[in-house]
C-alpha cells in the first residue's frame, strides 16, 4: 500500500471512531481526521510515521485520554466494525 492509500485508510478509520464512538457529525469527524492525517510531502523526514499505530489508537486517545486502555479496557482492540471498515 502506498502512502496515499494509507492516508485514506487512516482517515476513514479516524473519522469513524470520531463519529462512531465520539458523537461527532460526519463532517466534524472528517474534519477531525484531516487534521489529525495531513498530507505529508514526499521529501518530509517523517511522512507516514504516524502510521506506526492505527488510527483507532489515535482516536481513542483524543477521545479518552492516555489511560484509555486502563479506563476503558472495551476499547483497547478495534471493535469488529471498525475493522470491517478495510
Amino acid at each position: 500500500m502506498d502512502y496515499l492509500d494509507c492516508l485514506r485508510s487512516e482517515r476513514r478509520g479516524y473519522a469513524w471512531v470520531m463519529q462512531h464512538h465520539g458523537g461527532l457529525t460526519q463532517a466534524q469527524a472528517r474534519e477531525a481526521a484531516l487534521e489529525r492525517y495531513p498530507y505529508e510531502p514526499d521529501d518530509a523526514p517523517y511522512r507516514g510515521l504516524l502510521f506506526h499505530d492505527e488510527a483507532w489508537h489515535w482516536a481513542m486517545l483524543a477521545l479518552h485520554g492516555d489511560r484509555y486502555v486502563v479506563e476503558h479496557p472495551e476499547l483497547a482492540h478495534p471493535s469488529p466494525e471498525y475493522l470491517a471498515l478495510e
